[in-house]
Order: structure tokens, then sequence, then C-alpha cells
């Protein structure tokens, strides 16, 4: 009987301890598992943080887009400031060179109301080179204007007996366009803009060789053929001559 039950205890022993090798088993099992979540967690935090950063780095090293100008402004200004910046164009082109006629070109940057367009074109005249040029400054990108800046034309042959080209020394334009405007207005002018305020007033300078004058051409209208008023101011006076239309 001792041996019976001595055998049992054993039997009993080697149960438990099969038991607890088991339990420690699975103990260390289970570690190792959380152990290998947790290895694969932080790898997998690493390869995130990794990729986050390769895209920043990928984004910064993309070079910014440079910024897009903005549109310029037009420059408007009166005649005589234009014919100033003509007359030195021309005089590079022949020290001789003196003009015959200036004249404003509409476009939709104004209305010429104050005296002021953003194109102004000069016709100039060599007696030496026996040829006449064309100088056109624009400070207006709109349709159809020329680039900015002072424009040459193309070199034509000159007639000094062509009326049409007579020259004149640049000492008689005392008045500028705005001034020739304002007399305009008080003889007929400021009835045409009062029913038409959006009427264009466009001008043209050249000289008059019946009567040996400077004249501005005051034109209330798109072009001279159909201006609703033109009115002639004396160029170096300012004083009002008549009305062509």
């Amino acid at each position: 009987m001792k041996m019976a039950s001595h055998i049992h205890g054993e039997s009993t022993s080697t149960a438990s301890a099969f038991s607890a090798g088991q339990d420690h088993r699975s103990a260390v099992q289970g570690r190792g598992s959380r152990e290998s979540r947790l290895k694969y967690s932080r790898a997998a935090l690493a390869l995130a943080l990794l990729a986050l950063l390769s895209a920043c780095s990928s984004e910064s090293s993309k070079p910014a887009e440079p910024a897009k100008p903005e549109p310029k402004k037009p420059e408007l200004i009166t005649g005589r400031s234009a014919f100033q910046k003509l007359y030195i164009a021309a005089r590079g082109w022949a020290p001789d060179a003196k003009p015959y006629r200036l004249d404003s070109s509409a476009t939709s940057d104004g209305n010429g109301h104050d005296g002021k367009w953003a194109v102004w074109r000069a016709g100039f005249a060599s007696p030496s080179r026996r040829s006449e040029k064309s100088y056109t400054w624009s400070g207006s990108e709109a349709e159809g204007a020329p680039s900015r800046g002072v424009n040459p034309g193309i070199e034509d042959s000159y007639s000094p007996s062509n009326s049409n080209t007579t020259v004149f020394d640049m000492a008689f334009l005392k008045k500028d366009s705005d001034d020739a405007f304002a007399t305009a207005q008080k003889h007929g002018g400021d009835k045409i803009l009062e029913k038409a305020p959006d009427t264009p007033v466009i001008y043209v300078c050249d000289w008059n060789h019946n009567t040996n004058e400077l004249v501005w051409h005051v034109i209330y209208g798109g072009s001279r053929e159909g201006a609703k008023l033109t009115v002639s101011v004396n160029a170096s006076t300012g004083e009002f001559i008549r009305v062509e239309k």
C-alpha cells in the first residue's frame, strides 16, 4: 500500500510538473507573440514615418512655381510728353530730322478727355536723306496696340513740296494736348460729351502752310472722317481758331 501511495504521489508530481511546463511554454509563447506584434507595430510605424519624411522631402525639393506677373497698367500721357520721346528716337535716325505730324490713337485704355492717350505717333522728315520715317510710342497692352516703348516705322521717300508733310520747328509746340482739349470744350466740345460721355477725343497736330501756324485738331470721335466735332486750336498760343465740323 505504501508503494502504491508512493507511485501515486510520483504520478501526481509528474503531472503537476508537466502542467507547469506547459504553462511556462504558453507564457513564453505569449510573451514572444506580444513581442513580435510590438516589433511589427514599431516597424510599421517606422516605415510610415519614413514614407512621410520622404514625401515631405520630395515636396520641398520641387522648385517653387514662379509668381505670375501682374499686368502692367496703361501709361497715359499728353502729346508733348510723347513727342519728346519720339523726337529723341528720330534724331538717332537722322540728326536733321524734323517733325511734320503728331497724332494719337484711340485704345481701350482711355477716352482722351484729359488730353492723354497711351499711343502716340509722330512723322519725321530728313532733307539730307530725302526720307521720312514715323515713330510710335506705346504705353498700352490693349489689343491691337504696339508693344510698349518707342517703335520705329518704315523709311519712305520724302518730298519737301508735299503739303501733307510740311515740317515744323518743335519750338512752335508750346501748348499741350490737354490745353487744346480745354479750349475745344469751350467751343462745342462740352455739349458733345454731355450728350455722349463715352465719345473718344483724339488729337492731330500739324503745320498749316496757308496760315503758317501749328495747329491742334481736337477730334470728337474715333476717327477724323466720322467725327461729331473737330476744333482747331493754335498749338503755340492755345487760342481757338475755328470749328472744322
